[in-house]
């Protein structure tokens, strides 16, 4: 297929990957921009790593919690100056309220609740993209429910993070935590908990990328072994060096408060 000038500027914009190189593995790609990035990476070049919210594009971004429930909500819309009206931004907060109270199984469900005696959620929606004009969804919904639940909005609305506890934990640590969470994009809690999915594509990147740099057969194996591990510091949450202390781990950091303490579970939202 014929690659255009659009296409290899959205890729990187994706990626942050030179204009050549993105040409290059669009072509050997097919046009397919999943294959693309990976060829990227196999390559060796530097690309962008959190990409799982890359079509995701204005709104309001929220979490919320009660007793051991929390939730993270993303209201969309189309435009910055919709996502920063404050009847906005109350709008979003009125459906993140809605979802910590009735904590619906996913978004279908989500939109079927009633909104108030006379509407649901979903044709609440509809009602307010006839008021502003633009196409207004909700975007990403989740829970966490946990022995302990700490929410983290970060300023401007555009991340939020919910995290859960298997114990009690002051609301200090617990923000840290989440705070952790929302600065270092972990993909998972704990190695084990990482899908196997995205462990064989990073092990067959971290094989390619070894090939690449000329590296004996026999030894790549090993070396991607070595490099999955650098993933799981970088990339499992309780494995991460604790941005306020770096020569702990967040387990480290929960086991110096309980030595039973740890994360069950998180949430994470971005837009792009």
């Amino acid at each position: 297929m014929a690659i255009t000038a659009a296409d290899v500027n959205k890729l990187r914009q994706q990626t942050g990957a030179g204009m050549m190189d993105c040409k290059k593995a669009l072509e050997e790609s097919n046009g397919d921009f999943e294959k693309a990035i990976d060829f990227l990476r196999k390559k060796g070049a530097k690309v962008a790593a959190n990409r799982a919210d890359r079509d995701a594009k204005e709104g309001v971004v929220l979490a919320k919690v009660k007793g051991n429930q929390g939730v993270l909500v993303s209201v969309n819309c189309e435009t910055d100056f919709v996502a920063k009206n404050a009847d906005f931004i109350a709008f979003a907060d009125s459906i993140a309220t809605i979802a910590l109270e009735k904590n619906p199984a996913n978004i279908d469900a989500f939109k079927a609740l009633p909104y108030d005696n006379n509407i649901t959620v979903g044709d609440k929606f509809m009602e307010q993209v006839g008021k502003i004009g633009e196409k207004i969804d909700i975007g990403f919904y989740n829970s966490v429910t946990a022995e302990k639940v700490v929410a983290y909005n970060h300023p401007g609305n555009r991340l939020a993070v919910v995290v859960g506890f298997n114990a009690a934990i002051d609301d200090e640590a617990a923000k840290n935590v989440a705070m952790q969470t929302a600065a270092m994009a972990p993909v998972a809690v704990d190695k084990a908990d990482v899908d196997t999915s995205v462990l064989e594509r990073e092990l067959e990147i971290a094989r390619e990328a070894t090939r690449a740099e000329g590296k004996p057969e026999d030894m790549v194996e090993k070396i991607a072994q070595g490099k999955l591990n650098k993933f799981y510091k970088e990339s499992t949450l309780l494995n991460q060096e604790y941005i306020k202390d770096n020569k702990m781990t967040i387990r480290q950091y929960l086991q110096s408060l309980n030595k039973d303490l740890t994360v069950t579970g998180f949430k994470r939202f971005s837009l792009s």
